[in-house]
């Protein structure tokens, strides 16, 4: 063996041994997040606590607000100018009523474990290749309105050169298929009149709104089976003896990718605006502010994650219909696009499914302790992967950037093709 390869060995050994050190206060963050659960962009106090955490008990340099107000920047550094910059990323926003139900507390846990193993390792390292800094930043509200993407248009990414976290979930995988998504709020303008006494001076919105609902039923029929649009009429009226003059639904749709997305969102326009046609209503399509993309995988860095969780114990889900049924998104696809990294997921004990009351109950048990620390240790031992053996950074660097030439390209060419169709 290499002195390299034996150096490598003995850190991720140590890296281990400190996240352990570290498990009392480490449960502590993960119980005071879950116990106070808050909403996307109202996260105070668990931002306050991961600060707290940081700066006080840590001795990081911490930009408590940092681009957003509940966001947070932690950084410590091994000193030089030239530096490998290493990111852990928290979220510790909470599902509406049922608390943390998709376990973002041990989302944080994870990250802060990772990141405060591999810099109490690093410190009193006096041989690494390069020079090192690792931050972690805390990015509310994924669960509803996409902080991480506020985050990139801000640039809080733009200095990083590898990114890293994991999401709890019922088995261990290094990647699962996340998809693009887009959320979007259509409202129809007609005019009110009694229904009873002269109902042809009205202009029905909810005619609109079911003719909405219906054609966007029989679009499904020329959609790729990968494809999903599901919403709701969150208003369709007031009294039933009024025709209705405003209704409002909303919709989510989703591709495997941002290049197919544009096309899902062109053929759902013609659902909405042709409904308004068919009824004389005004018609408004109010996109979100932010899409989610889907993740641009690295296999280079998924292969070393579970080199390093195999070693741990952990055992990778093999089963076809977790690894295909896997539709959700995250604005950590945002991220994948701009820095390279991983979104591994990680098995908590308990086979209960997220965004359900007893996922919250599982995410706030003790029993996923020791499941959350080994994921931080895998995490932690694949940034000294890359730390370490500067190689292998250069082939993440060569994947991230080749990956994302080919789906620039796709997305340029689905871009073109919908101009010309207009």
């Amino acid at each position: 063996m290499s002195d390299a390869a034996e150096l490598l060995g003995e850190l991720k050994q140590e890296v281990s041994c400190r996240i352990d050190e570290a498990k009392a206060k480490l449960h502590r963050l993960s119980q005071d997040i879950w116990s106070c659960p808050e909403l996307a962009y109202e996260e105070t106090k668990s931002h306050d606590r991961l600060v707290a955490f940081f700066s006080e008990e840590e001795g990081w340099t911490v930009d408590s607000h940092f681009k957003l107000e509940t966001a947070f920047r932690a950084t410590w550094g091994s000193g030089g100018s030239e530096r490998v910059n290493v990111g852990f990323l928290c979220e510790y926003d909470a599902l509406p009523a049922i608390g943390h139900a998709c376990g973002h507390n041990l989302i944080a846990e994870a990250g802060a474990a990772a990141a405060v193993g591999l810099k109490a390792v690093l410190e009193n390292t006096r041989k690494l290749p390069v020079c090192v800094q690792v931050t972690v930043l805390g990015t509310p509200a994924e669960e509803d309105g996409g902080g991480k993407i506020d985050l990139l248009r801000e640039g809080a990414f733009d200095d990083m050169d590898v990114v890293f976290m994991a999401h709890p979930l019922q088995d261990d995988a290094p990647y699962l298929p996340l998809v693009a998504e887009h959320d979007v709020t259509i409202k129809y303008h007609g005019k009110a009149s009694h229904a009873s006494a002269y109902p042809w001076e009205g202009i029905n919105a909810l005619d609109a709104a079911v003719l909405c609902y219906n054609n966007l039923s029989v679009l499904r029929q020329q959609m790729k089976p990968e494809w999903r649009v599901h919403g709701i009429i969150k208003h369709g009226g007031v009294k039933p003896n009024i025709i209705p003059a405003y209704t409002e639904l909303e919709y989510y749709l989703r591709t495997p990718s941002r290049a197919e997305l544009l096309v899902l969102k062109e053929k759902a326009e013609m659902c909405f605006r042709s409904a308004a046609v068919a009824t004389g209503c005004e018609v408004e399509v109010e996109y979100a502010k932010n899409a989610f993309d889907n993740i641009l995988r690295n296999t280079t860095l998924e292969d070393l994650y579970e080199i390093n969780g195999k070693a741990l114990g952990m055992e990778f889900t093999t089963d076809e219909e977790v690894l295909k049924n896997a539709s959700g998104s995250t604005d950590f696809g945002n991220v994948s696009f701009v820095v390279p990294g991983i979104h591994p997921y990680f098995y908590i004990g308990s086979k209960a499914l997220n965004h359900t009351e007893e996922y919250t109950v599982a995410s706030g048990d003790d029993r996923a302790q020791f499941f959350t620390l080994r994921t931080a240790k895998a995490l932690a031992m694949t940034a000294l992967d890359v730390l370490l053996r500067p190689e292998l950074l250069q082939k993440v660097k060569l994947e991230f950037t080749e990956a994302k030439l080919k789906e620039d390209m796709t997305l340029t060419g689905n871009t073109e093709q919908s101009a010309q169709h207009c």
